[in-house]
Order: C-alpha cells, then sequence, then structure tokens
C-alpha cells in the first residue's frame, strides 16, 4: 500500500522508511514537473502554472526533498522558536505526511542580530524546521517560474551563477575602448526588510495564502512577539527568491527607458550588473546617470517599498575605479584591471588575526587546520582576476602573525631554534608553516602545512593548463 502510495507521489498518512525512499526518482519526477512549469511560464499560461504548483507541492517526491533539504544543510541543527529539530529518520518520515496545506499557521520568526561590517546589526528570522520545510517545497514550485523571468544580467541566489559571472560581465562591458566611463553603483537600503507585502502578494506566482502566512508571521525578540508590517525575513529559504522577484524587471525598464540605437547597444551605454541587492550601471556621463538613469531606478525601487542607500549609492569614473562583490574594477591608462579590493584584503586580515590570537596554546596542527580553510576559500574567489600581488602580500602578513605566534610560545629561545620547530623546508619552499602529526587509525606520521595564496594560484593554474591541453 505505501510503494503505491509513493510511486503516485500522492500525499498519504501513512508511515514511509526514510531510508528506502527513492531518491533518484524523486529528483527525476520533481525535475519534470519543474520543466513544466518552466514551458507553461514561456507560454504565459498562469492558470497552467498555478495547477502544475499545486500538483508539485501536494507530492510525495516534493515533500520528501523538502525535508531532505532542512535536514541535511548546515542549519539542520538550528531550531525555531519551538525548539524542535528533525534528527532522527522516524522524526524525518513523520515530517512528510504532516506538511499539508489545510490548517497550517507558520509560527513566529526566532529574530537574532548579527554584527555588518560597518558595525551595524543585521536582523536575522530563524523559521521553525518545518516553516524552513515548507518554503522549501514551495520554492520547488517557485524557482522553474524565477528563473524564466528573471533579468539576464542579475547573478545572485541563482542556479549555476555565482559573483565570478558577475564579475566577467562587467570586464564585457567596461574592458573595451569603446566602452562607457561612468559608473553608477547602487546599494538598496534594507533591501529584505522593506520590501513591500502588497508588491509580494500581488506579482509572485505562488500559492498567496501561504504567502500571506509567511509574511505576516511576525518574530519574537527577546521574548517579545513584534508583528511584521514589511519585508521578507534573512534566514527563510525562499526569501532570496523573493527578493530577486521584487527586484527583476530593473533590467528591462532600462531597456525600455533608454530605447536601443543598435542591435547591442542602448542609448547612453545603458548596461546593468546585478548581483541580488548590489548593481551598477554605466553610462556615457555622469549627468546622465545623474538625471535619467538614477531617477527612473528610484521611482522603480519606490513602487517595491525600496530605497537606495544615500552612502553607498555613487557616481564614479572608471579611472578612479570601485569596489564591487569584493573586487575593485579601474582602468589603468586605458586597460581594465580587476583586483582584490583592499576592503576585502582587510576583512580577511582580520579574520585570520583573530584566529590566531584566539588559539594562542593550541598545537600546530591544529592552527594550521583552522586556518586553511580560510585561505583557500578567499583564494578560490578571487584567483579568477589579477590578483598574483595581492596574494604575494596577503602570504607576507599571513607569516608575520604566524612568526609572532611562534615568537611568543618560546620568549627564552633563540630565532634560528624558532624557526627549525616551526618553519620547515617542503621541497623547493623554505620557511614553510607545517607539522607533523600522527593519523589515530593507521598511526603513520603525516606533515599537515598552511596553505599559501601563490601556491593554490599555480595549482589552479596548472589544473586549467592540463584541462586546456586535454580538449
Amino acid at each position: 500500500m505505501t510503494a503505491s502510495l509513493v510511486d503516485a507521489g500522492a500525499p498519504s498518512h501513512n508511515s514511509v522508511e526514510w531510508r528506502q525512499i527513492d531518491w533518484s526518482r524523486c529528483h527525476r519526477e520533481v525535475r519534470r514537473l519543474q520543466a513544466r512549469i518552466v514551458k507553461a511560464t514561456s507560454e504565459g499560461r498562469w492558470g497552467k502554472v498555478k495547477a502544475l504548483q499545486w500538483l508539485l507541492t501536494h507530492s510525495f517526491h516534493g515533500k520528501a526533498l523538502a525535508v531532505k533539504r532542512v535536514t541535511e544543510n548546515r542549519g539542520k541543527n538550528t531550531p525555531g522558536v519551538d525548539g524542535e529539530t528533525w534528527s532522527t529518520p522516524e522524526s524525518k518520515s513523520a515530517a512528510i505526511f504532516s506538511m499539508g496545506r489545510q490548517g497550517y499557521r507558520p509560527s513566529p520568526l526566532w529574530r537574532i542580530y548579527i554584527p555588518k561590517s560597518n558595525g551595524k546589526l543585521r536582523p536575522l528570522g530563524i523559521p521553525t524546521i518545518r516553516d524552513r520545510a515548507m518554503q522549501a517545497l514551495h520554492l520547488l514550485s517557485l524557482d522553474p517560474v524565477a528563473e524564466t523571468i528573471a533579468d539576464g544580467y542579475s547573478y545572485g541566489f541563482r542556479t549555476h551563477r555565482s559573483a565570478a559571472d558577475a564579475i566577467e560581465r562587467c570586464f564585457g562591458v567596461l574592458g573595451k575602448k569603446a566602452s562607457p566611463q561612468w559608473v553608477l553603483e547602487g546599494d538598496i537600503r534594507a533591501c529584505f526588510d522593506e520590501i513591500s507585502h502588497d508588491w509580494l502578494l500581488a506579482n509572485v506566482h505562488m500559492d498567496r495564502a501561504i504567502l500571506r502566512k509567511w509574511l505576516k508571521a511576525g518574530f519574537v525578540s527577546d521574548g517579545v512577539l513584534s508583528p511584521t508590517e514589511e519585508g521578507t525575513p534573512q534566514g527563510g529559504i525562499i526569501s532570496p527568491v523573493l527578493a530577486n522577484l521584487a527586484l527583476d524587471g530593473l533590467q528591462a525598464m532600462l531597456r525600455d527607458r533608454f530605447t536601443w540605437v543598435s542591435k547591442n547597444k542602448l542609448r547612453g551605454c545603458v548596461n546593468l550588473v546585478r548581483y541580488a541587492d548590489d548593481f551598477v550601471i554605466t553610462g556615457r556621463s555622469k549627468e546622465f546617470l545623474e538625471h535619467e538613469v538614477l531617477p527612473a531606478v528610484v521611482a522603480f525601487l519606490r513602487e517595491r517599498g525600496l530605497e537606495l542607500s544615500q552612502e553607498k549609492t555613487l557616481i564614479t569614473h572608471i579611472d578612479h575605479g570601485f569596489d564591487f562583490l569584493g573586487q575593485n574594477i579601474r582602468k589603468y591608462g586605458g586597460k581594465l584591471l580587476i583586483r582584490p579590493s583592499d576592503k576585502s584584503v582587510r576583512s580577511l586580515m582580520d579574520k585570520i588575526r583573530d584566529v590566531v590570537r584566539n588559539n594562542k596554546q593550541v598545537k600546530q596542527s591544529t592552527l594550521i587546520r583552522l586556518l586553511n580553510p580560510i585561505v583557500k576559500g578567499w583564494g578560490n574567489y578571487h584567483r579568477h582576476v589579477v590578483a598574483k600581488d595581492t596574494f604575494h602580500k596577503v602570504d607576507f602578513l599571513i607569516w608575520q602573525c604566524l612568526w609572532r605566534w611562534a615568537k611568543r610560545r618560546h620568549p627564552r629561545k633563540r630565532l634560528p631554534w624558532i624557526k627549525n620547530r616551526y618553519f620547515h623546508r617542503v621541497g623547493p619552499r623554505d620557511w614553510v608553516f607545517a607539522a607533523d602529526e600522527r593519523e589515530p587509525e593507521s598511526g603513520r606520521c603525516k606533515t599537515v602545512q598552511a596553505s599559501t595564496l601563490e601556491q593554490n594560484n599555480d595549482r589552479s593554474a596548472r589544473r586549467c593548463q592540463r584541462r586546456d591541453e586535454s580538449i
């Protein structure tokens, strides 16, 4: 009986063994419905889209994948206001059959605050595990619609798109000799917190009753329940897609407002590159961006209850450069170079210094394992741009931190002894911060060494070279 219900994709009140679910079939059935939603969206058949979304959000396969997502991601052990998590196979199986639309009422969000780079606090709303699963379920049906109608040059919170794609687009529109020379740097103030509920309910193609319940669920902070009159909470699974849907249409507005003068060029050299709520718009002159483009953008955002941040919205000449997504984009003598921004370097070094400062007494191998993910992650993010000199500088700054850490541990030892104790020669490289440790299972001795940005960049270059040679 259970097998037949699972195969049919219909909801059931029976139980199912979590470990026996055919996940390949779940993905296949969900992708099949999503493909039909994309086709109906492209044809403008919104009644068909609504019917297919209903099928997907009521299917066993969709519910199973939603539960799987929220119980296997990084926040799986983070409870909401009810303190509940789904950690056992039995609780996950029961959760699949408890996800019904009828009688569903979301719980208030648990509001916490995390520090921002400018010293302010960013509110973060954490839904309960059940509400996160319901959001993941409806996201399966909303994502095909969002991807179909999305702006072509929007890169944030989208499948198979990244910040590197946005930077590549910036190079494409600013790197030529005939490229526009002025850039409008836009940043939306409190984008997630101020999106108009009325606009979302009128324009987002999903179950509006469920969406209204999420938007009006309220939040609990310091034991006090407060209502939510605007915005979509940061921390919800579906919130990034809702924010993208609110900002989609900006590219079409610019295209319609500044009509085409040739096949591939807009009047005023207007080009848009957007990543979430950060965007840049190019223009032929400062006056054109200030008096024509900026008012159009402000009016577009006002309809959605949003406004630009006065302190972060600037108009800059490309020869002076600007920072976007952690990179500095600037022309030097007519040649466009994209480098890691000074702010990004300072942020990395602050994080590394904090790790070293807070681990003065740990073993060397432990410190290496704490630092390596930070260094590798930052290096992989910036390895696509002109970063060799920056990598060399950052490697030296990291070496200074580790040298001070080593000297502090042995204030009475001579410097050559400290060097030989913590820094070794590995292959052709000297002064490598490395340590030997014994593997607990095999008992064999293994050397762990601190990663360097130049070393990781050389490895990446060799991989790219081998890949190009194989093509």
